[in-house]
């Protein structure tokens, strides 16, 4: 294939992931918004429950991640039998990691009165986990079977399925956290039962189009039936993926909490410039969701040639999303930042000003994260993980996490200081892994060619 055909094939497949993404982005930004409107006690109740749901869920999801590059190398081999054996052990896996979090969803206002909060707001938050750590299952489920479908190249059902998702969000917040249309007012737990119920419909919709589609699958046939030998395939790369996805989300948790040493009005600037950064970073995801579909395509046809240069053009486009993205966080991040202030905001002076700093750094943040999450996603297409997660680990960890207290604190840059700790934690994944990756595919082509 030609650059421009691998440019059209990525596309075809990325697009709709990362509309699926900013979809599922809209989701969480959703329910902190409608919250808002609720109350101030109950935003920070969903606050702290969402917090700690997402985190779990990220571990969880490394099962479901594992499943992506294991069926799209399946399916360049044409093994169909490999193809359910794997999407079928990736839901197990799923399930018995939501059962063994239950207790601690169920349990958690004494952990989180351990940690530090207060006990009334440490009890509603589980009020809220008590709901969504059962709505955890069928929402790990759904990843499964987006997974499966996006190796497949069916992603443009995983867009409109997350953006039915968000609608239906949106409708189920409205009636049960305010009480419309004839429902009870339940507040924090009315957006946890909207997620159950979100997740769910979800959940049913992935698996009506996968029995009525691909019915040659067998997806469910036989389901009750353990498959030891796959299990340990599926979990010997999900572990470190998930592993991954909490270090990443461990250090911007840490980083929020630095910001918050360094007072209210830091701490909401942080807050608004990492929802914008999130926002670009969900192009960058969808990129390299695109990317592990077709290094494991590649992988399993033996092609070197090809998984080289796809890999070029997924930097290259990432790389041009990362341009613009430092072109507008540059020239507006006033306006920018202003989208989340309410007007006459009587902070909005001081929050602009550190903001607008922090929208420097979130610039320059583009192009490291960029890089770093795309050679996660190309490593995993030639099944990768294990040696990645140390890296990352290392990285966001010890070099990150450290050079944003010195910088932050010992240098007295204050949020700045934190934001380039970032920079620098996730630029030096990026070079890591990047590295690995060109050297294992240089070792791959001269294997297979």
């Amino acid at each position: 294939m030609s650059y421009p055909d691998h440019m059209r094939a990525t596309l075809r497949i990325g697009l709709p992931l990362i509309g699926g993404h900013l979809a599922q982005f809209v989701i969480g930004l959703t329910d902190t918004v409608m919250m808002g409107w609720y109350g101030v006690e109950a935003l920070a109740a969903l606050v702290l429950g969402s917090t700690v749901f997402f985190v779990i869920f990220l571990m969880g999801s490394g099962f479901a991640w594992a499943v992506m590059p294991l069926v799209a190398s399946a399916e360049a081999e044409e093994d169909e039998v490999t193809i359910r054996r794997v999407t079928r052990m990736g839901m197990w896996l799923s399930v018995l990691f939501g059962v063994a979090f239950l207790p601690l969803f169920w349990f958690s206002a004494p952990v989180l009165m351990a940690l530090g909060q207060d006990p009334a707001l440490a009890a509603d938050a589980q009020i809220y986990l008590r709901i969504t750590g059962i709505a955890v299952i069928p929402a790990l489920l759904v990843m499964v079977m987006k997974s499966y479908l996006a190796a497949l190249e069916r992603t443009s059902v995983v867009f409109w399925i997350t953006a039915i998702a968000a609608l239906g969000n949106v409708l189920a917040n409205y009636m049960l956290i305010f009480g419309n249309w004839g429902a009870p007012e339940l507040g924090v737990a009315g957006a946890a039962w909207a997620s159950m119920v979100v997740q769910v419909i979800s959940l049913m919709g992935v698996v009506i189009y996968a029995r009525t589609t691909l019915p040659e699958h067998n997806l469910f046939q036989r389901l009750w039936r353990p498959d030891f030998d796959v299990m340990a395939r599926v979990t010997r790369m999900g572990v470190p993926i998930g592993l991954t996805n909490l270090a990443e989300v461990g250090l911007f948790a840490a980083s929020s909490i630095m910001m918050g040493w360094l007072g209210t009005i830091a701490l909401a600037a942080h807050g608004i410039v990492l929802q914008v950064a999130t926002a670009a970073f969900m192009v960058h995801l969808g990129l390299s969701n695109a990317a592990t579909v077709r290094a494991g395509n590649a992988f399993g046809r033996r092609d070197g040639a090809h998984l080289k240069r796809g890999a070029w053009t997924v930097i290259a486009l990432s790389g041009a999303m990362a341009t613009l993205s430092i072109i507008i966080f540059l020239t507006l991040p006033t306006p920018l930042i202003d989208l989340f202030l309410a007007e006459g905001e009587p902070n909005r002076a001081a929050i602009l000003e550190i903001g607008i700093g922090l929208m420097a750094m979130a610039a320059l943040f583009q192009l490291a994260d960029g890089a770093q999450v795309l050679a996660l996603g190309l490593l995993r297409g030639v099944q990768d993980t294990t040696v990645p997660m140390i890296m990352a680990a290392v990285s966001y960890w010890g070099l990150g996490l450290s050079a944003a207290w010195i910088f932050g604190f010992v240098l007295g840059w204050g949020g700045t200081g934190v934001w380039f700790g970032l920079v620098i934690g996730l630029a030096a994944a990026a070079v890591m892994m990047m590295t690995r990756f060109w050297s294992k595919a240089a070792r791959l082509d001269q294997r297979l060619t």
